[in-house]
């Protein structure tokens, strides 16, 4: 579904000290503005991508009145569509494949996931996101095979012995998690035959599982307000949310020091950040920092576009980011709940082979030699995105993407390969079976890479350009 954001940077204090913090922050007092800003500018980076994601749960497991809402917490949804622009709560959505999705409340007990057999030619994935936004494992064709079974997902608190009939346990940093199902469709036709296997996905509680007593469910959560994309970016209340947030991550233990220094400036699990307290200093404090943080990503976003920074490189797990917190912020920039590289790889077409941003104004093509289309496992696909908002394209045909499943529709060129048509208006009935419409203004384009092979994992092969067309 599945791909950037800012950092953090800390208020004035001097003489007057923090007085906007409240109780949380009165010990910053004696810190510096520059300190401040620094901290806040690495607090909004460290968090960017905790907030964004209490957004898109806030709509999707909390608001029964948002049009995104799928349903409560622990309740498998089956969507048995593909997105398209009408679906808005994600940027950068994968329209490939049907999706179903489960959050999980883990504070009570562990969660058992089902899946039915499926055919060894169908790719399936169930992508596990902790509330950092790491994908901290997998279930599907990849990593645990087509036969099916049941598969325990527990909390950061659980110490249970693997029950009987379960295939494998996985263990979540923080006790909200969301598990994104996608199961793939070949084609118009091939709808009926998703919904029969998605029908087959179950989720209950351990207990259930079991068939035992239900536990003591955990308290109701009091969910806050999320704030909107916009009021991400510039709004104090976004260091509110992330401690609220904190409080179902319990800190890792490579995050001590980092969260002793976030105190600083009122920023840590459970901790009160009345924004509309804040002193006019401590307010362009904030501002400073965030705004420091959206320069960072600037420059690592011409890196990507340029790329010497790879999707691969920004989604995965902590041990695989290795805490390197602006490469998770930019993957949730770019398109949160992106897969890690081995399950999925994201080629961007940012650019145009003379460097140029691609824009629906120009018209471009993209050819494909006939032994180089993208080595994958499972399927491929390119997919059309507007710019600034990072959502499918509306356009006449209804298509959103080219992929592979469609190689018996494309027309081949006189060697064999393919070229495709990359503008707003149609290149002609001839042309347009391999056309992607594109909006007026500005785009990108994701390529998607599922379960992708070792040329494209170790980069020998290269996804060709796009060329502004004559």
């Amino acid at each position: 579904m599945n791909i950037t954001k800012r950092d953090f940077t800390k208020g004035l204090v001097l003489a007057a000290g923090f007085a906007g913090f409240g109780s949380a922050t009165a010990q910053a007092a004696d810190i510096v503005e520059t300190e401040a800003r620094a901290i806040a500018k690495e607090a909004y980076i460290y968090g960017f991508p905790m907030v964004d994601n209490y957004r898109i749960q806030h709509a999707y497991f909390v608001d029964a009145k948002n049009p995104e809402y799928k349903g409560p917490w622990n309740q498998l949804v089956n969507i048995p569509r593909v997105y398209t622009p009408a679906d808005t709560a994600v940027q950068t959505p994968n329209s490939d494949t049907p999706y179903s999705m489960i959050g999980m409340d883990l504070r009570a007990e562990p969660m058992v996931l089902t899946v039915p057999p499926i055919e060894k030619d169908r790719y399936f994935s169930i992508q596990l996101i902790d509330a950092y936004t790491f994908n901290f494992d997998y279930i599907g064709s990849r990593a645990t095979g087509n036969d099916g079974g049941s598969f325990l997902i527990a909390g950061p608190g659980w110490k249970g012995e693997t029950p009987q009939g379960i295939k494998k346990v996985f263990i979540s940093e923080t006790e909200l998690i969301i598990a994104a199902y996608r199961t793939q469709l070949f084609n118009a036709d091939d709808l009926d035959n998703v919904k029969k296997i998605q029908a087959g996905y179950k989720a209950e509680p351990l207990s259930k599982f079991l068939g035992q007593t239900a536990v003591e469910t955990a308290p109701a959560i009091d969910f806050i307000k999320p704030l909107t994309p916009e009021e991400e970016k510039t709004s104090p209340e976004f260091f509110n949310i992330l401690n609220f947030i904190l409080q179902y991550c319990p800190t890792d233990p490579s995050e001590t020091e980092l969260m002793a220094r976030f105190a600083k400036i009122g920023v840590g699990p459970g901790k009160t950040f009345d924004a509309s307290t804040l002193s006019p200093e401590t307010k362009t404090a904030l501002d400073q920092g965030m705004a420091d943080a959206w320069a960072d990503l600037a420059a690592l976003r011409k890196r990507v576009d340029a790329g010497e920074v790879t999707s691969g490189d920004m989604f995965g797990t902590r041990e695989y980011l290795k805490n390197n917190y602006l490469y998770r912020m930019a993957a949730a920039v770019l398109g949160i709940y992106g897969n890690s590289k081995q399950e999925a790889m994201y080629p961007i077409y940012a650019v145009d082979s003379d460097g140029k941003k691609l824009d629906g104004a120009n018209k471009y093509t993209v050819h494909f030699a006939a032994d180089q289309l993208p080595p994958v496992s499972a399927f491929w696909s390119l997919t059309m995105y507007n710019l600034p908002e990072s959502l499918l394209v509306a356009n006449p045909i209804n298509r959103y993407l080219l992929n592979s499943p469609m190689l018996p529709q494309f027309v081949k060129d006189p060697d064999g390969g393919l070229t495709f048509y990359v503008q707003n208006e149609s290149p002609g009935k001839d042309k347009e079976p391999n056309w992607l419409p594109a909006p007026k203004g500005p785009f990108f384009i994701a390529m998607r890479l599922y379960w992708p092979k070792q040329a494209a994992l170790e980069g020998t092969w290269k996804q060709p350009p796009m060329t502004p067309a004559s």
